[in-house]
């Protein structure tokens, strides 16, 4: 009989005789002797690929240039926020997504696949005026790879554009590469993740 399907059957035992009937001494060393077994962890915790001996699933560089658009663009319009998103999504999705994703298909291309699985999508920061709108980071070392930015750019005696840059880790994010702009208008834009 499966751990868990003991517990629950304790549990069960319990509430209906509302504490009065404790649990056998058999049962409770079958508990102990598989928590030594396991190192003192929870037999109903799964084990990690490494701890099991299997390997991680390996993603293909498609596979993983797919994952990263969904959330590059669930992110993007994340930060838009219901203010900005409804007036700029198309021009973002025809114009700025595309280069995108020749970014990160580039990045991509610089790691082995068996890499691809341990680089992760940041989340959007909720603080309105960074300019972030997600960074890709190897979650092994923390250390970012690539970094997706948006900022408020107002030309003298012009409107508001929304200009989308990226920065990389080979030139340790000094160099600025566009990925295009946007038109907002004269009057001055919300502010990052405003909803209407």
């Amino acid at each position: 009989m499966s751990i868990w399907l003991k517990k629950s059957f304790f549990v069960l035992l319990s509430i209906l005789t509302f504490g009065l009937v404790s649990p056998s001494q058999p049962f409770l060393n079958e508990e102990n002797h598989a928590l030594a077994k396991n190192n003192g962890k929870p037999s109903s915790v799964e084990a990690t690929p490494e701890e099991s001996g299997e390997e991680e699933p390996v993603l293909t560089h498609d596979e993983f240039l797919e994952t990263m658009l969904v959330q590059a663009e669930k992110n993007a319009y994340e930060k838009f926020g219901t203010k900005i998103k409804p007036f700029i999504e198309d021009e973002f999705r025809s114009l700025i997504l595309p280069n995108i994703e020749r970014a990160i298909e580039d990045t991509a291309a610089q790691f082995p696949e068996e890499d691809l699985t341990s680089l992760t999508i940041s989340e959007v920061p909720q603080y309105a005026k960074t300019e972030k709108i997600f960074h890709i980071y190897d979650e092994r070392s923390g250390e970012d790879i690539i970094r997706f930015h948006v900022r408020k750019d107002h030309p003298p005696k012009d409107g508001y554009y929304f200009n989308f840059h990226y920065h990389t880790a080979h030139d340790k994010f000094h160099a600025h590469h566009e990925l295009g702009s946007i038109y907002w208008d004269k009057n001055t834009p919300p502010q990052w993740m405003s909803v209407s």
